[in-house]
């Protein structure tokens, strides 16, 4: 199990936080999870990482492809969705489905119950870690014999900051 330390208290303090070590600390969690699953960080799966560490905003696919193309190197859209795939397999990001975006992962690498506030104006995203919900809609789904596959709670509103300003 890695652990980012990430603290989802001084992530949702989007405005003066430090972009720069959670981007850092997912790098460095995303090279010890391939070391240990024995598969490899490429330089594009690694620069998509990048990416959305960039922000705590969730991140469209050809907005990644815009951002890793240059005048002299065109990155096709497989190139991109190859890399997601992967980022997503191995734990390192999620996909936001409501938005059809990705955003970094603060617990990478360990299966868990995804559960989202997702700002509507300046559309930064911070995973809640509790699995107090998860836990009650599994008692839900049981009481009425549904099979629960995949579970993600993506809720839509506005954050401290944008609340104030």
């Amino acid at each position: 199990m890695v652990q980012n330390q990430t603290d989802p208290a001084i992530i949702s303090n989007h405005r003066s936080h430090d972009h720069e070590q959670c981007q850092s600390e997912a790098l460095d969690a995303a090279r010890l999870i391939c070391a240990r699953r024995g598969t490899r960080l490429t330089e594009m799966r690694q620069r998509v990482l990048e990416l959305i560490w960039n922000g705590h905003s969730a991140v469209k696919a050809y907005d990644l492809l815009e951002m890793l193309s240059a005048p002299d190197r065109a990155v096709r859209p497989p190139t991109v969705y190859r890399a997601l795939e992967f980022l997503l397999e191995n734990r390192l990001i999620h996909r936001i489905e409501s938005l059809n975006a990705y955003v970094g992962c603060p617990s990478p690498g360990e299966s868990h119950v995804s559960q989202f506030l997702i700002c509507e104006n300046c559309a930064v995203v911070t995973e809640l870690l509790g699995q107090d919900i998860a836990r009650l809609v599994r008692a839900e789904a049981d009481q009425h014999g549904f099979l629960i596959r995949r579970q993600t709670v993506e809720v839509h509103g506005l954050c401290q900051q944008c609340q104030a300003a």
